[in-house]
């Protein structure tokens, strides 16, 4: 016999709105635990972790502290990917939500470089790089936890609550640590620093309790039931889905307009060379992740209706224009322009990308493979974005005052993403049952090659 294709009224019932708040609370939480680091990264870790001596240099080990952990998601992402596909999404998305939380408490427990010298930089490294595996695997598994639970005419809107889920946790992160940062100065480096990475543990037991009560995917299910689990999916991932494999990692480079924002904006604006406090900048990031939660959903509704690609292309190709425009205005010191264009830069037009990538780059794969494609793809891209930030520390010359090269090397970054969308497929309209198989025409096409 053939195999067919189960229809999608043989699938058991999923559970959409209960996985679309998994997903959101789940990816806030850990996404609180992930970016409070990127904060501290900017404005505390160079004074504490690193030799004052040379701030300079202690800035920019700092940031590439903040990269370390994108360095480890690829790794991650090949045992977490190759899991998720073998035992289900449920399992991964409650594995990784305890490992953040744990590395993110133990980052607030650390000694200092006055405590214990260059041992202190060595463990907060380790601990970055627990943060990076763990964050491998999150956003792969809520997301296709979502999307295998969603109904397919809403699957960009289901899936969009996990990316709006990271702009909660941003935000989160970002209103602690706006009382924190306002400190006195021997306090905020002695022990107010540490207090967001303490609440961690809270995280970790609110994402557990919430994750374990959700179902597996019925698309997971009726996968295990009827055609077995992939032995080995990543051998069939690059063997039937490489092209898409590229085509995510290309698309994830995006990121590198998050990473840049939220850390290197950050330390620019707060920096000699412009002298806006650290509450202000603190504020820009809070407000657009606050606009963020309302424009990723709509992008999102707006994708079910004209596709995926389209809206992506919004996001991409705009937010390289803003980049440019956003940074100039943070070197004019106007604290309103900053405000104004960053909101529209980070809270509108990037969301365009950022909130509809779930379900673009998660309807390229077979329920097979999909957790395994989503993860190595987009964590590859992730890790080049997370560096971007030492790289824009680099390029922004002695001073750290060339916000122009910055915006270009950012816009550059978002040339692969717009080449990924103009050449992949139209997806929002495929069954989920169908999606990752070819269509007639390329068949057709695999046959004629091989006859």
């Amino acid at each position: 016999m053939s195999s067919v294709p189960a229809a999608p009224h043989d699938a058991p019932p999923g559970q959409p709105k209960k996985a679309a708040t998994a997903a959101w609370i789940g990816s806030a939480l850990e996404y609180y635990d992930f970016f409070i680091y990127g904060s501290a990264a900017a404005l505390i870790f160079p004074e504490v972790f690193f030799d004052e001596s040379d701030p300079a240099t202690a800035t920019l080990l700092s940031l590439a502290t903040f990269g370390v952990a994108y360095a480890a998601r690829p790794i991650g992402a090949l045992f977490l990917g190759h899991f998720g596909d073998r035992l289900g999404r449920k399992k991964i998305m409650v594995f990784t939500l305890i490992l953040m939380g744990l590395s993110t408490f133990l980052i607030g427990c650390l000694p200092t470089r006055d405590q214990i010298g260059t041992l202190a930089p060595v463990l907060l490294v380790i601990c970055r790089v627990l943060q990076g595996i763990s964050a491998a695997g999150e956003q792969a598994s809520a997301n296709s936890m979502t999307l295998e639970h969603a109904p397919p005419n809403r699957r960009g809107f289901f899936t969009s609550f996990t990316l709006s889920g990271t702009q909660g946790g941003q935000l989160l992160a970002t209103l602690i640590f706006i009382p924190v940062a306002a400190l006195p100065e021997d306090q905020l480096l002695s022990w107010g620093w540490r207090i967001p990475f303490w609440l961690s543990i809270a995280v970790a037991v609110v994402g557990y309790v919430i994750r374990r009560t959700l179902e597996e995917t019925p698309a997971f299910t009726q996968q295990v039931e009827s055609e077995g689990i992939a032995k080995l999916p990543l051998a069939e991932l690059l063997r039937s889905h490489w092209a898409d494999v590229l085509r995510v990692i290309a698309g994830a480079l995006v990121a590198s307009v998050s990473t840049i924002f939220t850390v290197w904006a950050l330390a620019y604006g707060t920096s000699d060379a412009v002298g806006l406090s650290r509450s202000s900048m603190l504020w820009v990031g809070a407000l657009a992740n606050l606009v963020a939660l309302g424009a990723i959903p709509a992008w999102a509704v707006l994708s079910d209706r004209i596709g995926r690609r389209p809206v992506f292309l919004v996001g991409a190709a705009g937010s390289a224009i803003l980049m440019f425009v956003y940074l100039w205005a943070i070197s004019t010191g106007s604290y309103p322009l900053v405000l104004l264009l960053g909101i529209l830069t980070f809270g509108v037009v990037y969301s365009a990308a950022n909130g509809i990538w779930p379900s673009f780059y998660g309807e390229m794969f077979s329920t097979r493979v999909r957790l395994s494609g989503m993860a190595i793809g987009t964590q590859i891209g992730f890790a080049v974005a997370g560096f971007a930030v030492t790289f824009a520390a680099q390029i922004a010359g002695p001073n750290g005052d060339d916000w122009f090269a910055v915006a270009l090397f950012t816009a550059a970054l978002c040339v692969p993403p717009v080449l990924a969308a103009v050449t992949a497929r139209e997806t929002h309209k495929v069954p989920t049952e169908l999606l990752g198989e070819r269509t007639p025409r390329e068949n057709a096409g695999r046959e004629k090659v091989a006859a």
